[in-house]
C-alpha cells in the first residue's frame, strides 16, 4: 500500500497543474449544485468530467510521469491520455457552463468574460478552431513530437518536455471541444456536424500510418531512452513496437468513438 501511495505522489510537482485541476474540480462541483432543475448535471456528465480530470492529473502529477520519461510505450500512453482520452471525456461532459456558474462572480464577470470577449482572443480562438487548422494542428503536433530529432531534445530538456506535454493537452482540449460540441452550426457551433465526421475520419489516417511506421520499424528510432535508461529490462525494439501500437490502434479507436458520438448528435437533430 505504501508503495502505491508513493507512486501516486508527484514525480515533479507542478503548482500550475495542481491549481488548475483543483480549481476546475471545485468550480464544477459548485456549478453543478447551483444549476437550476432544467439544467441539472446528470451522473454521466459528472463521471465523464472527473474521470477525464483524474486521468490527466494521474499521467502528469504522479510517478507515471517518471516512467513516461524512461519507457517509450509509457510515454505514448501518457500522450494518449493527454491528447485523446482525457480531453475527450472532459469535452463529452460539456462542462463549460457548469464551471462558469461555479466560478466566483467577480472573477467571472470582471476578468474571464472580458478577456474571452477580447477581439484578439476571439480571433486566435477562431483561427485555431478553423476546419482546416484544427485537424492539421492536432495531427501535426503528434508528428512534431515524434520526429526522432525533436523527441530526443524534448526528453532531455526539462522546459521543452513540459512544453511538449502542455501543448498536447491544450490542443487535445481545443480539438475535442470542437468535435464534440452537441450543437449544430445553426445553434451556435463553429462547425456543422457533417464536416466534423469527415475531419475525425481524415485525422485518423496519418496517425494510423505513423503508428504503423513506428511499430514495424526494424531499428531503434528513439535512442534517447537508451541514454535516459529504461525503467524495465525490455529491448528497444520491443519498447518501440508497443509504443507504435499505442499510437496506431487506441488513438484511431478514439476517432471512431468520436465519430459515433457526432453521428448520435446528428441523428438526434433530425
Amino acid at each position: 500500500m505504501s508503495g502505491w501511495l508513493a507512486f501516486l505522489l508527484p514525480w515533479e510537482f507542478s503548482p500550475l497543474a495542481a491549481a488548475l485541476a483543483l480549481g476546475a474540480a471545485v468550480a464544477f462541483v459548485r456549478g453543478a449544485r447551483r444549476a437550476p432543475p432544467p439544467q441539472a448535471v446528470g451522473v454521466a456528465r459528472r463521471i465523464g468530467f472527473f474521470a477525464g480530470l483524474a486521468l490527466l492529473y494521474f499521467v502528469m502529477q504522479t510517478h507515471f510521469d517518471y516512467l513516461s520519461q524512461h519507457m517509450f510505450y509509457i510515454h505514448r500512453l501518457q500522450h494518449l491520455a493527454l491528447h485523446h482520452a482525457g480531453p475527450f471525456l472532459i469535452a463529452l461532459s460539456q462542462p463549460q457552463a457548469v464551471i462558469a456558474r461555479g466560478l466566483p462572480q467577480r472573477l467571472h464577470e470582471r476578468v474571464l468574460t472580458p478577456a474571452w470577449r477580447h477581439p484578439l482572443v476571439q480571433g486566435l480562438y477562431r483561427l485555431l478552431q478553423n476546419w482546416l487548422v484544427a485537424p492539421v494542428l492536432f495531427v501535426g503536433l503528434i508528428f512534431l513530437w515524434l520526429t526522432p530529432e525533436v523527441h530526443f531534445y524534448a526528453m532531455l530538456s526539462g522546459p521543452l518536455y513540459h512544453v511538449m506535454n502542455w501543448s498536447m493537452l491544450l490542443d487535445g482540449l481545443l480539438f475535442w471541444f470542437l468535435m464534440l460540441d452537441p450543437r449544430s452550426k445553426e445553434q451556435g457551433a463553429l462547425l456543422s456536424l457533417g464536416p466534423r465526421i469527415g475531419i475525425l475520419l481524415a485525422a485518423a489516417v496519418p496517425q494510423l500510418a505513423l503508428g504503423a511506421h513506428i511499430a514495424l520499424a526494424d531499428h531503434d528510432l528513439f535512442d534517447v531512452y537508451a541514454i535516459c535508461g529504461r525503467a524495465w529490462a525490455i529491448s528497444p525494439l520491443e519498447d518501440q513496437e508497443v509504443g507504435g501500437l499505442v499510437t496506431w490502434i487506441p488513438a484511431a479507436m478514439m476517432h471512431g468513438v468520436g465519430t459515433l458520438v457526432v453521428l448520435s448528435y446528428w441523428m438526434r437533430s433530425k
